[in-house]
């Protein structure tokens, strides 16, 4: 049975002060729960990481960066490797996030070259893939995700797999109020499992981790984490507050 999975994506949020507060209420409320099936994921800007690490040792408390380079090092101004990341103590990374595809121009062959950078370095990737809502409308989120899927992760090995999360968020639901009805998210997550059973095979499709990302809350995260192919969730807004993020991780 796959261990579920609950990940808190801070984005551009929380200076250092208000990271160390809500880690700390985090700890506080995780402490009294019973995890042994659940892991919990924080991913605070690059600045706080380190911080963040120190906070959480000894917890059941994963801490994740949000991006990295695909290079070792570099006159890359302003980015981070994946070396920089483990030396403070962070060995999960967030790619491929929606946000970062559409400010930041990311495309399949720049990420591609990321996970292959992180899984390297023996790193964990959560990997972020949805459509717009363009794409939906025009009956073409499964093409979509498909090639997302295809063109930056078909390249790895049955191994490789072993640190891959991949994380399904509809953009049109990040940010929006809007969620996907749950037989929605039960129905793209199906179907990137049989995409990856046909590629490789029904085991390891079985095994992927495949998170749900977009507006999810406390008062529908029973109800989404409750689909068969649902493992979690990768959540935004949410996180940033301690009492709702413990309410979803309550509801896996």
């Amino acid at each position: 049975m796959r261990k579920k999975i609950v990940a808190g994506n801070w984005k551009m949020n929380n200076d250092l002060q208000a990271s160390i507060s809500l880690v700390n209420e985090i700890k506080s409320g995780l402490s009294s729960m019973e995890l042994s099936s659940t892991e919990v994921m924080i991913a605070p800007t690059f600045v706080n990481l380190h911080a963040v690490t120190k906070l959480v040792e000894g917890t059941a408390i994963t801490v994740a960066a949000q991006n990295m380079h695909f290079a070792e090092k570099g006159a890359y101004t302003g980015e981070i490797s994946a070396k920089m990341l483990q030396s403070v103590g962070v060995n999960t990374v967030i790619l491929g996030h929606s946000e970062r595809r559409a400010y930041f121009h990311e495309d399949a062959t720049m990420l591609a070259k990321k996970v292959e950078q992180a899984l390297e370095h023996q790193m964990k990737v959560i990997f972020c893939l949805g459509e717009q809502l363009e794409d939906r409308k025009a009956d073409q989120h499964f093409n979509v995700v498909e090639y997302q899927l295809k063109d930056a992760l078909f390249q790895l090995n049955d191994a490789d797999w072993q640190d891959i999360v991949l994380a399904y968020e509809p953009v049109w639901a990040i940010g929006t109020g809007e969620t996907a009805r749950p037989e929605q998210a039960q129905e793209m997550h199906a179907f990137i499992r049989n995409l990856i059973a046909e590629q490789y095979d029904e085991k390891l499709a079985e095994e992927v981790h495949i998170l749900y990302g977009g507006s999810v809350k406390p008062t529908n995260a029973v109800e989404i984490f409750s689909q068969k192919d649902v493992d979690g969730g990768l959540i935004g807004g949410a996180s940033l507050n301690a009492t709702d993020f413990l309410a979803i991780v309550n509801a896996v």
